[in-house]
């Protein structure tokens, strides 16, 4: 099972469209956002699809929308993973946060986990929305039979509460009110575009720049696999940097530690070398 895959594996370039493709299709769900998988449910049920009896669905919440909710939904997770001796560390405190980028590499990792079982085919059994209802929190609405849609649209864009004083309004006065909102509504909404757009650059910015370091790390690795040069000592330490499981802040110690050994250097040699190529 691939329970670790390392930066340059393949499953970190796919786009968030095919990720979400790959929910929508699956679960039967309709997400248009990465952010909106931030609550671990999604999460959840792609390990209960895969793995049929393991997760237990009566603990997930698909109506969470707080960080404690959250949370709660990703300690079923961790321990579905303990269960079936995965690794993979789970970074809650930023999963909650519905940062795209942070719940998008995990969605890259999960989709590349799913896909190594049994090919990725899935049980053509299994009903996602009836699991669901079953196994989820089911509504106590008598007769409801829909799914939460806490999934299918953003958390964040809830219209807030309304808030009641003692005083009645007449009509007048609701009239008038209406008439405020509106104009206010429609600043902020003006705004909150405004807002929006600068968001998109800055992510297409971040993006761009994301592509250029994958693409340069691309070239190291493929003039690492050269085979000519692939058992050279330095090649051997750069590779053991390239592909550290996750954040090893210990791998270029290692690497430096490998690169001595081989050279018949002190490691003080050897950063001291390596500070004078820099």
């Amino acid at each position: 099972m691939a329970t670790n895959i390392g930066i340059m594996d393949s499953a970190y370039f796919v786009g968030r469209n095919e990720i979400l493709g790959w929910i929508n299709d699956r679960l039967h769900l309709n997400l248009s956002r990465i952010e909106e998988a931030a609550s671990g449910a999604v999460q959840c049920q792609m390990m209960d699809m895969t793995f049929p009896g393991v997760v237990p669905m009566h603990k997930v919440n698909f109506d969470a929308k707080n960080e404690y909710e959250m949370i709660q939904n990703y300690k079923v997770m961790q321990e579905v993973f303990t269960k079936l001796k995965i690794t993979k560390p789970l970074e809650v405190n930023k999963l909650v946060k519905g940062r795209p980028l942070d719940n998008l590499e995990f969605l890259q990792w999960l989709k590349r986990f799913c896909d190594s079982i049994n090919g990725g085919i899935m049980n053509e059994n299994y009903n996602p929305v009836e699991r669901r209802l079953r196994g989820g929190k089911e509504k106590s609405v008598k007769g409801s039979s829909k799914v939460s849609k806490s999934l299918q649209t953003n958390n964040m864009h809830q219209p807030p509460p309304v808030t009641t004083s003692n005083k009645t309004f007449g009509p007048k006065q609701a009239k008038s009110h209406a008439v405020g909102g509106g104009s206010n509504s429609s600043a902020e909404v003006q705004a909150l575009s405004k807002e929006l757009e600068d968001l998109k650059v800055s992510v297409d910015l971040l993006e761009k720049e994301r592509d250029f370091y994958f693409t340069k790390l691309r070239d190291v690795e493929i003039l690492c696999q050269t085979p000519e040069i692939d058992d050279l000592p330095i090649v051997v330490a750069v590779k053991k940097i390239l592909y550290a499981v996750d954040a090893n802040e210990s791998a270029l110690e290692e690497a430096q530690e490998c690169l001595s050994q081989s050279l018949g250097l002190g490691a003080e040699e050897v950063e001291q070398e390596a500070e004078t190529q820099t």
